[in-house]
């Protein structure tokens, strides 16, 4: 697997601490210290997943000696937190319209996504999270709006695990020759039947782990993850989902070993990682297919799988920002879906549906 060349993002970071305290004396040795620390920002999901390739990139001579800040939560939350002068050298968030946040704050250079992987480091699919045995028999989406089926979640609000979720409910609908209005029906459907609405997936995955509801809405490495750390529940890819393409950016004023650690993110050995914990390794010539070839792996090696056979299966009908939904900047979708009704800005489909069915977030 080629590693794309990044361009150094131009873009003047507000610096704050992060999560560790500095020796109040400053002085030359703390400067080297923060040059050699990399401040990750990131979304719940990915969080061990980027703790492996940290193990694996302080291995490396362009690793060595670097320490490494994190800070993981809603990936909108984490967004609008960077935004205000959290520190970051690397952001690893949901969606590109986190991103887009930051480029609108000046801190990310609008260019963050000319490469050749379209700032895209991380991808996976929604899945349908179930009871172990798959008791209620829940082969797809239809039988998430039955009568008595509770059904965890994120926020859209605060989360773009959440918002990858109702998209993919929203385009069982429209992208299987459903109507607009039979779209909202069903997303109105599907939000009445939600028993655990959660800030973040990581929160969403907790709720369900401590047995809230019947199926749970999620990233298929969620799944995988939790399996790997004796956390089992079954999980069923439905015929219609949503190819989730997580985006990673950093700062023009990021730490100098940054722009390395994006390159080892990108890396086959990075996404071996990435692999290794449920993600769907990047492909850049077939998205959402996994070639563990190209990252050294076999089958047998992803643990936690459903069939460990095959633990990325081919989707029956695999749908993309790009090709179903307006682009991959969530231009064509985001107002119309997940408008809050503020600045003018009209409520979103999404929105609406949850303010409908009277739920908060736990």
């Amino acid at each position: 697997m080629t590693t794309p060349r990044r361009r150094r993002l131009r873009a003047a970071a507000v610096l704050l601490p992060l999560s560790l305290a500095l020796a109040a004396c400053g002085g030359d040795s703390d400067a080297a210290d923060d040059a050699n620390t990399i401040n990750i920002v990131g979304f719940a999901v990915p969080e061990i997943a980027n703790k492996a390739i940290a193990d694996e990139f302080t291995a490396t001579p362009e690793g060595e000696g670097v320490e490494f800040n994190t800070s993981y939560g809603a990936s909108g939350d984490q967004s609008r937190a960077v935004a205000e002068g959290l520190e970051a050298d690397y952001v690893h968030l949901s969606v590109a319209t986190d991103v887009a946040r930051l480029v609108d704050a000046g801190l990310v250079d609008e260019a963050w996504d000319d490469g050749e992987n379209k700032g895209i480091v991380s991808t996976s699919i929604v899945v349908l999270g179930v009871r172990e045995g798959n008791p209620l028999d829940i082969q797809g989406w239809d039988d998430l709006v039955k009568p008595g089926v509770g059904i965890v979640t994120a926020n859209p609000a605060s989360s773009g695990a959440a918002r990858w979720n109702a998209l993919a409910a929203w385009g069982h609908i429209t992208e299987n020759g459903g109507t607009e209005e039979e779209a909202t029906e069903f997303v109105d459907q599907v939000f009445a039947n939600v028993v655990s609405l959660t800030n973040s997936g990581r929160d969403a995955t907790t709720s369900f782990l401590q047995g809230n509801g019947d199926v749970l809405l999620a990233y298929e490495n969620e799944a995988i993850l939790a399996n790997q750390q004796g956390e089992r529940f079954d999980y069923v890819i439905p015929e219609t989902t949503v190819l989730i393409e997580n985006p990673g950016a950093i700062p023009e004023d990021a730490s100098e070993p940054s722009q390395a650690w994006l390159d080892f993110v990108l890396s086959e050995e990075g996404q071996r990682q990435f692999a290794l914990t449920g993600f769907r390794p990047l492909n850049l010539d077939e998205p959402g297919t996994a070639d563990l070839a190209a990252v050294g792996l076999e089958a047998s090696d992803i643990e936690g799988a459903a069939d460990p056979e095959d633990p990325f299966p081919a989707v029956q009908n695999l749908l993309t920002l790009d090709g179903n939904f307006g682009g991959g900047d969530w231009s064509g979708i985001v107002d119309k879906l997940f408008g809050t009704g503020e600045d003018g800005q009209s409520l979103g489909i999404v929105t609406e549906a949850i303010a409908k069915s009277g739920k908060a977030t736990e």
